[in-house]
């Protein structure tokens, strides 16, 4: 089959010429640049470098200095995972808690907008109750990034043991 392809288009070289132009033509169609061209559809395709696979979250940090993890996902973790799950958007909150220190991942279905996210995030945190926490404890919004971020967390370590 590909050897009768190839010796039609070597005897029928205006065909190849033809297909040739039209395949340019349709590339410089879809083409991600923006170029202003008169007579051209233009209907580009997104590019992204890195493409994002990580899901739509957000973070929220809370630091309790002195108390264990078990005090803290009792007192901390629990309260705000039941006052947050009720966000428009969210698909589910995920805890985690250390000694002195409580972050959230509250994880949005993927077509919600990270901005409108964070910002009902936002709105949700100042809007808790006073009572909701124990004494001098804030939560606060992570880092204004996504998870693709930490692809980038590496080390380079020679096997030279000298120097």
């Amino acid at each position: 089959m590909l050897l009768f392809i190839i010796n039609f288009f070597l005897k029928n070289r205006l065909w190849a010429f033809v297909l040739f132009a039209a395949l340019g033509v349709w590339g410089l169609t879809l083409a991600p640049f923006n170029w202003a061209w008169s007579g051209l559809p233009q209907n580009p395709i997104a590019v992204d470098a890195i493409p994002d696979l990580g899901e739509q979250q957000q973070i929220v940090y809370t630091s309790w200095p002195g108390h264990s993890a078990q005090d803290v996902n009792d007192q901390i973790n629990y309260p705000l995972s039941s006052a947050l799950l009720g966000l428009p958007g969210i698909k589910t909150v995920r805890s985690h808690a250390m000694y002195g220190t409580s972050m959230l991942y509250l994880i949005f279905e993927q077509e919600t907008d990270f901005y409108w996210s964070r910002s009902r995030v936002l709105e949700k945190l100042n809007a808790l109750p006073k009572d909701l926490l124990p004494q001098g404890v804030t939560p606060s919004l992570g880092p204004d990034a996504t998870a693709m971020g930490q692809v980038y967390w590496y080390t380079l370590e020679g096997l030279d043991t000298a120097g």
